[in-house]
């Protein structure tokens, strides 16, 4: 929650409670929510104990440890909430407490549910700081220039995965001036990929189902990867900087990058994971860290939303509060389960364990990791990437602000999304 949306709240009649501290790592601190007209209470216990709907960045299956005893009878939870990775016995407790439980992790790719995409607001954010940390890291100058000493030549940016987060990272890459190459699976993304200034690469590889109802991309077998891989090996090869964003909601992520293709790189190159926190799309990826391999540099971030606080905070809390209007009519809670963007989110309800992820088999989030992106980027599986897109923005990206959303999801102007710190409960507000 920031201060800015929570007036919004006020005005439409509505109580706002923050738990203090809540919102000081994104740059907002309580006076400004007192400010704004919301009641701060000392600690988290007593927002849980008070409140009607409880807003949090990451919870339940998005932690580790994620308790649902901390919820109260009849309360509604909005959230990232983790559905893939989030037990049987949880989602009965909550159910027991006749709890309304939403993940936005499984909002639907539909027009009408874009303002509630957290996992795209969050995957846009990751695939724009994905660049921005390649380009500083990189040991060349991205644009071309003409100088007075000779000819820059641009550098070279290949980007594997054009959901969310790999189109906001084309563009980003463009704007600096690189020559720019991206890859998906999904032959139909060529076109956006162009769109945004990028170079779409065609393998000699094709799967006839390699996009879902929606045109996201989705698993493959391991012998169209391994064609892939190798073929993937000689692009990365004459990248100077590679960014991924291939992501499975609910799975691992697809390793496209081998150890020989990074080793066949130029020494100085970058490359920037965000599926990392699915166990990542190269090889010698390492969730969190900084890898130097054969002269590479290799980051594995899992939550660059949450290095863009302000922004995430703003992005995220706007996609809470886009969906709770939702459900609200004449200033009361109405759950309406014949709605599709309720149906597919809500997890339990009336005493029911619903879990609609687990019917078909698939998420409608995206990306961070993008994702998370359907099956190909880490903006919306993760989760950016979740979530998640990854740790410590505010509002609970880190887990004490309340506003970050997993960082982890999907358009190359989208939404995008930053979890909490994944030791923090994802502070609620």
């Amino acid at each position: 929650m920031v201060p800015g949306v929570a007036e919004d709240l006020l005005e439409d009649g509505h109580e706002v409670l923050v738990e203090a501290g809540a919102g000081e790592t994104a740059g907002f601190d309580d006076d400004a929510y007192r400010e704004a007209g919301c009641d701060v209470l000392d600690d988290r216990a007593a927002v849980f104990d008070r409140a009607d709907v409880i807003f949090e960045v990451e919870a339940l299956g998005a932690i580790e440890d994620g308790d649902a005893e901390v919820y109260r009878e009849g309360q509604t939870v909005i959230g990232l909430l983790g559905p893939y990775e989030v037990d049987d016995d949880v989602l009965e407790t909550l159910a027991e407490r006749q709890v309304s439980a939403f993940a936005l992790e499984l909002i639907p790719r539909i027009s009408r549910a874009q303002s509630m995409d957290a996992l795209s607001s969050m995957a846009n954010l990751a695939g724009y700081k994905a660049t921005v940390l390649a380009a500083s890291e990189l040991d060349k100058l991205v644009p071309m220039q003409m100088t007075a000493a000779g000819t820059v030549q641009p550098a070279d940016v290949f980007v594997i995965g054009a959901g969310v987060a790999g189109l906001q990272a084309i563009t980003t890459a463009d704007r600096l001036g690189a020559s720019v190459r991206a890859y998906d699976i999904r032959p139909e993304a060529a076109e956006e990929i162009e769109s945004v200034g990028a170079d779409f690469v065609e393998l000699d590889v094709h799967a006839d189902d390699a996009a879902d109802e929606e045109g996201h991309a989705q698993e493959m077998d391991e012998e169209f990867y391994r064609k892939q891989r190798a073929q993937l090996g000689e692009e990365v090869a004459e990248a100077d900087v590679v960014i991924t964003t291939a992501a499975i909601p609910g799975g691992p992520a697809p390793r496209l990058v081998t150890e020989e293709a990074v080793a066949a790189m130029d020494h100085g190159s970058v490359i920037v994971d965000l599926a990392a926190d699915g166990g990542g799309n190269c090889d010698v990826t390492e969730a969190d860290e900084r890898v130097e391999y054969e002269g590479v540099t290799v980051f594995g971030p899992t939550n660059l939303p949450s290095t863009l606080p302000r922004t995430a905070s703003d992005l995220y809390a706007n996609n809470l509060r886009n969906l709770f209007d939702l459900l609200v009519e004449e200033g009361d809670l109405a759950i309406d389960t014949d709605d599709e963007i309720v149906d597919a989110t809500l997890l339990t309800h009336d005493g029911t364990v619903r879990a609609p992820h687990e019917d078909d088999g698939e998420t409608d989030g995206d990306d961070e990791t993008d994702a998370g992106e359907g099956a190909t980027d880490a903006d919306e599986a993760n989760g950016d990437g979740t979530a998640d897109e990854n740790g410590d923005g505010t509002a609970d990206e880190n887990g004490d602000d309340t506003d970050d959303a997993a960082d982890r999801g999907d358009d190359a102007e989208t939404n995008g999304d930053t979890q909490d710190s994944p030791t923090d409960g994802g502070n609620d507000a």
